[in-house]
């Protein structure tokens, strides 16, 4: 019995180290190709473990084509729609777990229905909106729609609040509270740990969006990192030295 249990965990620790290197594969291949030129991306056989290593890619990158001035830009963004998707999400989840009006789960429920509608589905009408008011080749589309658009933020922020004790919103209330105080000096400080996965979660979606990006903008100094990373793909070939370099850039935050 002992026996069969010692080869049951060797095996499961094989299978796990296996499934391991399968998934860290990639990226290892991703950052050793980042480190060497583009005539040994075409090396066959290839090195799993480069001769010559060099950061010149990622000097180029930086210095040649501006890399820096994308991340910045793509930090702007993604910041931006994550705190304002935040603060819409939490209030919005405060007011279906707290307050009481006509229609609550009926709104709630269609609410939800929302997330079964892809992005695809709404983004002709979104780019006309956008158009009218002026907005295209702006951060504006790329950072408004996630303070409307936030279903999952909904639902984490109103299950959270619908477990917060009662007295402690009712204390509040006779100290005075109005339902915004209650909102911003009770309920706030109380959530900010689902707060803080609603924002990485907000965050990293932002962060690597490329629909919105390459439908409205289009001046290169205003590019964020995905969008970037196309430039470096042609019709028939890619630099892939440059691709992978600014990849393991744009992983970094994701890692």
């Amino acid at each position: 019995m002992e026996k069969n249990t010692i080869f049951s965990k060797i095996f499961l620790y094989l299978l796990l180290i296996l499934i391991a290197i399968i998934m860290i594969f990639p990226f290892y291949w991703m950052f050793i190709t980042s480190l060497q030129p583009v005539q040994a991306v075409y090396k066959y056989p290839p090195e799993f473990f480069p001769s010559h290593p060099t950061w010149d890619n990622y000097k180029e990158i930086f210095t040649k084509f501006n890399f820096m001035r994308y991340t910045l830009n793509s930090l702007f963004v993604a910041t931006l729609a994550a705190v304002g998707q935040l603060f819409t999400c939490s209030i919005t989840g405060f007011a279906f777990a707290r307050m009481h009006f006509k229609g609550k789960e009926l709104l709630f429920g269609l609410i939800l229905a929302t997330i079964m509608v892809p992005v695809e589905v709404v983004i002709i009408p979104e780019f006309l909106l956008m158009k009218w008011f002026g907005w295209i080749n702006t951060y504006f589309p790329l950072i408004v729609p996630s303070f409307l658009i936030g279903t999952t933020g909904i639902f984490l922020m109103r299950s959270f609040y619908e477990n917060v004790p009662m007295e402690l919103e009712e204390a509040a209330v006779i100290d005075g509270a109005t339902p915004f105080q209650v909102y911003w000096r009770v309920f706030v400080p109380l959530s900010r740990t689902p707060l803080s996965a609603l924002f990485i979660i907000s965050f990293l979606i932002n962060w690597n969006d490329l629909l919105r990006p390459l439908i409205y903008i289009n001046s290169v100094e205003k590019f964020t990192l995905p969008l970037a990373l196309i430039n470096f793909q042609g019709e028939y070939s890619a630099q892939w030295n440059y691709l992978l370099a600014g990849a393991v850039v744009s992983v970094i935050p994701i890692l």
